[in-house]
């Protein structure tokens, strides 16, 4: 059997095509190199060499075992990284903030990926506004945050999600309006409504609202679809939030129609730009951005 040391030796021989180079760099003597060669050429029973070219050329069954001893290498370079991996034991907690999202979904998808190659480490989860789970990324209390825009990112790094957020009227069942496929500003106008509090996303609304925005009665704001889908329930008004924040809304009771114009706003995966991460959460990271960036293309 042919040890990878003299695959290692033949390689450097071929590409510096000198042996005398090759020894140099390789940190052996010349005369080392020529008895290995020699006892090389004898393992494999041909001859690799052109004797007597300068520089020193290959024969075809050199060529040949050149292209095969890359391709040993390699692969033996990259088993022993996996099981390198494979052994290396990252403990620790990764600590997420998120919304009520669609994209939720796909963060969910990410964490049940990395369990199972990580089942060491766990998961913090804690859901509110995008501006409270900045806050709790800045003071170190949250490692990563699920965020709906808009959004300031100035600090921050990010990967945008591949998932429309839809922005939804929730309203009681029985009422006419729950019967339509889609409600317009006009249609809310002179009800009690529920909008959300962060400001940005409040501003949002208030644009697709338009001319109607001054004639709204706003009874309240809420921060989370489910409390805003709660104070529907109890008769308060109606809230308008994004679809994904009631996954399992029973629409016996609550419906949710989609607004039009239709509004729609994205999501970003975000962490503190520059921050030094424990290994769990860095590599859960990377994780996210290889599966991402594999779905976008």
């Amino acid at each position: 059997m042919i040890e990878t040391r003299l695959l290692h030796y033949f390689l450097t021989v071929a590409r510096e095509r000198n042996i005398t180079n090759a020894a140099r760099a390789l940190h052996i003597t010349q005369p080392t190199l020529s008895r290995q060669m020699a006892l090389l050429e004898e393992e494999i029973g041909a001859r690799l060499f052109i004797r007597g070219s300068r520089p020193l050329t290959l024969t075809d069954e050199g060529l040949l075992l050149r292209r095969r001893a890359e391709e040993i290498l390699e692969l033996l370079e990259k088993t022993e990284a996996e099981v390198s991996a494979r052994e290396e034991q990252v403990e620790g907690t990764v600590s997420i903030g998120c919304g009520e999202l669609a994209s939720v979904k796909l963060l969910t998808d990410l964490m049940e990926s990395f369990s199972r190659r990580h089942p060491q480490v766990s998961f913090d989860v804690y859901t509110e506004n995008a501006d409270q789970i900045r806050h709790r990324m800045d003071n170190g209390l949250t490692d990563i945050g699920l965020l709906l825009e808009p959004v300031d990112m100035e600090r921050y790094a990010y990967i945008r999600l591949p998932v429309r957020e839809r922005w939804v009227a929730v309203m009681p069942a029985g009422v006419p309006l729950a019967k339509r496929e889609h409600v317009t500003a006009g249609d809310l106008a002179g009800i009690p409504v529920i909008l959300p509090s962060r400001q940005k996303v409040h501003a949002e609304v208030a644009n697709w609202f338009g001319a109607c925005y001054d004639s709204l009665r706003v009874i309240g704001v809420s921060n989370l679809g489910t409390n805003a889908a709660m104070m529907v329930r109890a008769g308060l008004g109606y809230a308008l939030i994004v679809e994904g924040a009631l996954p399992f809304l029973d629409q016996s009771e609550v419906r949710m129609v989609p607004l039009y114009p239709e509004l729609t706003a994205t999501s970003v995966l975000a962490w503190k730009r520059g921050q030094p991460f424990p290994t769990a959460v860095s590599r859960f990271l990377e994780h996210a951005k290889s599966l991402l960036r594999a779905e976008a293309e």
